[in-house]
């Protein structure tokens, strides 16, 4: 992966502020923030809305863990997390979120391209897992739906199964709207001819 990536960065020290301004650019990415503190991080991120956070954990106002998740919570970007300390508290802290990389201080040149690559590759994975897992809840629903329809229809018209679907599939056809969408309509007006029942 050679593209560019949008990058913020924050650390309350100038000297690594400096290091990922100069750092980045020469290795193809582009620094759209550059934070001193965990609240300026989220802030910086809301107006330059990074495909990538580099941050560091301890800062002044609030810590590189607790900025990626409101971060995160705004929405999802990849984070590499950068400490001074091998502190497992912290890595377990740290995978609850949306980390992607941890990476120990001091940090060289040659560290950071492998773990924006990892980073960027993992969220992309961890993205189109969470999509499959949505469409796939999606489709379960609808599936659902169509049955609940069809199951209307076969007792409303003394249909079978099969002719009950061609029926519906049919419809949806004719009206050029999906199967699911015409068993949504089917359902609200069986709901509408219900007879209510007597408080």
């Amino acid at each position: 992966m050679n593209a560019s990536v949008r990058i913020a960065v924050a650390d309350d020290e100038p000297r690594m502020r400096q290091f990922y301004e100069e750092v980045l650019p020469v290795l193809g990415h582009q620094v759209v923030c550059a934070a001193e503190t965990g609240k300026e991080l989220v802030d910086g991120c809301q107006t330059s809305r990074p495909e990538l956070v580099i941050t560091d954990i301890k800062m002044p106002d609030m810590d590189g863990i607790e900025a990626a998740f409101q971060i995160c919570r705004a929405e999802p970007v990849p984070v590499i997390l950068v400490s001074a300390y091998d502190d497992l508290q912290l890595v377990s802290r740290a995978g609850e979120n949306h980390i992607q990389a941890y990476l120990v201080k001091p940090i060289k040149q040659q560290d950071l391209q492998p773990a924006i690559i990892i980073a960027m590759r993992r969220f992309q994975e961890f993205h189109s897992l969470h999509k499959e897992a949505t469409d796939l809840r999606q489709a379960l629903q609808d599936r659902k739906t169509i049955e609940r329809a069809k199951g209307m229809i076969m007792k409303r018209g003394g249909l079978d199964e099969p002719a009950a679907f061609h029926a519906l599939r049919k419809l949806a056809r004719d009206k050029n709207i999906k199967l699911v969408e015409i068993a949504e309509m089917f359902l609200t007006v069986e709901e509408a001819l219900e007879p209510r029942k007597e408080v």
